[in-house]
């Protein structure tokens, strides 16, 4: 059972990256996905989520427009697309699941680096 984030990288100010969330070992497309992001000495923050039909999604206020979220359940993958990113946007970012119900499935995270 795992996830595992890809992507992230050094990007300049108002680049653009796609994150990808590979999930295995459970049933992926019977649960919902999140995306959070963490900087050092800050909490971990929720960025994105989607529904587990990919027919909801909903967005921090600080990404909205920017950033998109989607899913393929055939391949389980979930995904955050960024566009205009911004020094802020500096984070670990990470995938989660609520799995198994009432605990939390978490990747290693990925670092996106926005430069000035």
């Amino acid at each position: 059972v795992q996830l595992v984030e890809s992507g992230g990288g050094l990007v300049q100010s108002g680049g653009s990256l796609t994150l990808s969330c590979a999930a295995s070992g459970f049933t992926f497309s019977t649960y919902d996905m999140w995306w959070y992001r963490q900087t050092p000495g800050k909490a971990r923050e929720l960025v994105a989520s989607i529904n587990s039909a990919g027919s909801d999604m909903k967005y921090a206020d600080f990404v909205r427009g920017r950033f998109t979220i989607s899913r393929d359940n055939a391949k389980k993958m979930v995904y955050l697309e960024m566009k205009s990113l911004e020094v802020d946007d500096t984070a670990l970012y990470f995938c989660n699941a609520h799995y198994p119900p009432g605990y939390h499935l978490w990747g290693q995270g990925t670092q996106v680096t926005v430069s000035s």
